[in-house]
């Protein structure tokens, strides 16, 4: 039998897949925990408003987006991705991210911002130090943690967080211990040495996830460790006891970088999404959530935020990681890393 529908309702069927096909969608590839929620929630919703997109996020740490990247060049289901300024580095140099289209946003942002390979842009400035949970300290009658070597004391045995060096976090503080140590990014012996005989000792976790980490500060099972400036006041802004601390050795700089990933033909929106978050709204919400200094130099920040991140004279006493030399040793680093540290 032949049913018959109604013309109106036909119309409005064709219509609504029509509409439906018709919608753009960028998938972006987006750090878990907070930074997800703050895109989920704050600053997704106004951007697909505007241009009429649906945004789906693709949640997972910096080595989950890169490996994906890696096993779909050619035939990249992401359209943008955020990643830790080396790994971003690497990205680029590997092709898998497009040249960002000329935008006057470009114009206003620090020069720390941009990458000479121009496919990709830093968000946020951060710094890798120490992390420590003032509840802990503060009932020990115990002094703030002052330097890296603070990680090596006996008296934090088994309440130590060191992250894999899979994480920039990790990374980046694997090389201030050979630097330490009489090494450096060339010579990185010094530093597996300093790690595994009086660090590796004390940790009770090498997991890089926030939530994990989180949990743990909360809990007290972990005292101090080595993370970001930005993850420590994310978990303040939760309710977890922890507190940031710049070393008096320095801190190390690190970015939050986005890239529109690289396809056949340029994706339009893709671009227009990466300017987006370099806007003066959009980076005042990383700056208050995240604890990212701006990187666009017209953003207005209330003094209540002003306090969560970086000023520009910490930044600027940042030292810096070479990125060139560390992306071509990490694959050998990671395996190192898996041999000697966690067994």
């Amino acid at each position: 039998m032949i049913r018959k529908f109604a013309p109106a309702l036909i119309a409005a069927s064709l219509f609504a897949s029509h509409a439906h096909a018709e919608q753009p969608t960028l998938y972006v590839a987006v750090f878990g925990g907070s930074f997800e929620q703050l895109l989920k929630e704050q600053i997704v919703p106004p951007f697909e408003k505007m241009t009429g997109s649906k945004v789906i996020l693709v949640p997972g740490d910096t080595t989950t987006t890169m490996a994906r990247m890696q096993a779909q060049k050619g035939k990249q289901t992401l359209d943008v991705a955020f990643l830790d300024d080396g790994p971003m580095s690497q990205a680029a140099q590997l092709d898998y991210c497009e040249t960002l289209s000329d935008a006057p946003v470009y114009k206003d942002l620090y020069d720390a911002a941009h990458f000479k390979s121009n496919k990709a842009v830093t968000i946020g400035l951060d710094g890798t130090g120490i992390v420590y949970n003032e509840r802990v300290f503060a009932a020990k009658g115990w002094a703030p943690p002052t330097s890296w070597k603070d990680l090596q004391n006996p008296l934090y045995k088994g309440h130590v967080q060191f992250p894999s060096v899979t994480n920039g976090y990790g990374i980046e503080s694997l090389v201030m211990f050979a630097r330490l140590n009489g090494g450096s990014e060339q010579n990185i012996e010094p530093g597996f040495a300093a790690i595994k005989t009086s660090v590796a000792p004390n940790v009770l976790s090498f997991d890089p996830s926030p939530g994990k980490i989180s949990e743990l500060f909360q809990n007290d099972s972990l005292w101090i460790g080595a993370w970001g400036a930005g993850r420590t006041q994310s978990l303040r802004n939760q309710g977890v006891p922890v507190k940031f601390v710049a070393p008096k050795e320095g801190a190390m700089a690190l970015g939050l970088s986005v890239c529109p990933v690289k396809h056949d033909t340029v994706n339009a929106l893709a671009q227009k999404f990466v300017q987006y978050t370099l806007t003066p709204e959009v980076q005042a919400l990383f700056a208050d959530e995240e604890g990212v200094a701006p990187v666009n130099k017209h953003t207005e920040l209330p003094p209540s935020v002003l306090a969560k991140v970086p000023d520009t004279a910490t930044v600027a006493a940042m030292l810096s990681v070479d990125w060139d030399i560390v992306n071509a040793m990490r694959p050998t680093w990671i395996q190192q890393w898996n041999r000697q540290i966690e067994q």
